[in-house]
């Protein structure tokens, strides 16, 4: 085998998903459909499948992806108990009265939440009823209002504990054994979720920091786009009810974490109940509302073991076909090594970011290129960090970007669609600056995690 078959049933893949079918029926459906019309023609040996059965045992039991509906818990019971609301009056208190002031409250109210949720759609959904009108009533211009916050709600992508970062390490850990079998060696240290959650947190300040720089050129460039606002002025008292409890809540699970104290599957169940707790106090928590967060929570858990389990059958099928092989000889024989090959790779997973999801890319593309970038040397925890921020542009690039599909169903008609567009494009451009820093400076994803 050539491997071209499998190259084929990748592009069918890719059109099927950007003809809107649903990712787990259509990696499963096409791969078993490819393996179908393999074995009756002779091309693919059907063995390959009898390890389907381990590998869907595998990632059903996985312990690591425990902290996957943890994480969507917690993010659900502190998006319906209205942390962000009282966040967000708190910060527009503290920094609303100076130009870009509300601006930068919505970027770090939005990295609270990030740091608190994970969930891209909640983040940019809770800021757009929230921060929108006031942004508008302000005189802000509807381009920086809808890029600042539709940015703002993708740093749930980046900033732990990230339920992408949960993915991706799993799938860098598996592509990371595989290289050691390839390479006959064995080595007890491993990527683990983990370390991209440390490895996460220097990128993720520095683009909330660069975040509120653009903010602030824009405020001494264009004042008028941005201006101040009146606000009322509020006690110390409601200011510290609004900040501290989330802020522990943030600490206790990220802080268990690089102390080595919990495993992040460990730390998630910890802020799962602290959530609720929180809420509880608050007096948010009722029969109802209960019900609303557990099915929340189960529909997005579940969408995401099926799409686990057809990238399963999917990675078994494009292996059985010869394609890893043939991926494998191309990136051998690419002028410049490693170098080309990682540029070619990023290059790919941003310009798929344009039609496809980040979890269609994550399971699709992923699990072919990392064992062959791990092979060639690649730092996993960098590489990790590289496409983490690399996914996170899929949520800004129109057409399909979901963050402005989210912004757009709760922004009032007065905001034209174009004004959306345009005012993620500076963010985006950020964002693959935060690439460009990361791949001149691996130690910003790497350090930490090699000091903890």
């Amino acid at each position: 085998m050539d491997g071209s078959v499998a190259l084929w049933m990748f592009a069918a893949v890719c059109g099927l998903l950007m003809l809107g079918y649903p990712v787990a029926f259509t990696l499963a459906g096409t791969a078993l459909l490819f393996a179908a019309v393999g074995t009756i023609a002779g091309g693919f040996d059907p063995s390959f499948l009898e390890a389907l059965p381990g590998r869907l045992f595998g990632t059903i039991s996985n312990v690591t992806l425990i902290a996957v509906p943890l994480f969507v818990m917690m993010g659900v019971v502190l998006e319906k108990s209205k942390v962000a609301e009282e966040l967000l009056e708190s910060m527009s208190a503290l920094l609303g009265r100076l130009p870009g002031g509300l601006a930068i409250s919505v970027v770090i109210v939005g990295m609270l939440l990030a740091a608190s949720t994970g969930i891209v759609g909640a983040t940019v959904v809770t800021m757009g009823l929230l921060s929108l009108p006031t942004m508008l009533r302000a005189g802000y211009g509807p381009s920086i209002a809808t890029g600042t916050i539709c940015a703002t709600g993708t740093l749930g992508q980046i900033i732990p504990p990230s339920i992408a970062l949960v993915l991706l390490g799993d799938i860098l850990s598996s592509a990371y054994q595989q290289a050691q079998l390839k390479l006959d060696v064995f080595n007890p240290q491993t990527v683990s979720v983990g370390d991209l959650f440390v490895g996460a947190i220097i990128p993720g300040l520095l683009l909330v920091g660069l975040y509120c720089l653009y903010i602030l050129g824009m405020a001494l460039l264009r004042p008028d786009s941005v201006p101040p606002i009146k606000t009322r002025t509020m006690s110390w008292g409601k200011l510290l009810h609004g900040l501290v409890p989330p802020l522990i809540l943030i600490a206790v699970v990220l802080g268990s974490i690089l102390a080595g104290a919990a495993t992040p599957t460990e730390a998630a169940g910890v802020g799962a109940t602290g959530a609720l707790l929180l809420a509880a106090f608050r007096g948010e928590v009722n029969r109802s509302k209960l019900q609303e967060i557990v099915i929340s929570t189960l529909e997005t858990t579940a969408m995401v073991f099926m799409i686990l389990i057809g990238a399963a059958v999917f990675s078994l099928v494009f292996r059985g076909f010869g394609g890893e092989e043939l991926i494998q000889a191309f990136f051998a024989e690419l002028p410049g090594g490693v170098f080309s090959a990682t540029l070619l790779v990023m290059i790919v997973i941003f310009a798929l970011g344009f039609v496809l999801d980040f979890i269609e890319i994550t399971f699709v593309v992923v699990p072919i290129v990392g064992p062959i970038l791990l092979l060639m040397g690649v730092d996993p925890i960098w590489l990790g960090i590289m496409i983490a921020i690399n996914l996170q542009t899929s949520f800004l690039t129109p057409p399909f970007g979901f963050a402005l599909f989210y912004l757009r169903g709760v922004a009032p008609d007065s905001v034209p669609t174009a004004a959306i567009y345009r005012g993620v494009i500076p963010f985006i451009c950020i964002q693959l600056l935060m690439l460009a820093a990361l791949w001149i400076w691996p130690e910003l994803a790497t350090w930490l995690p090699s000091k903890l």
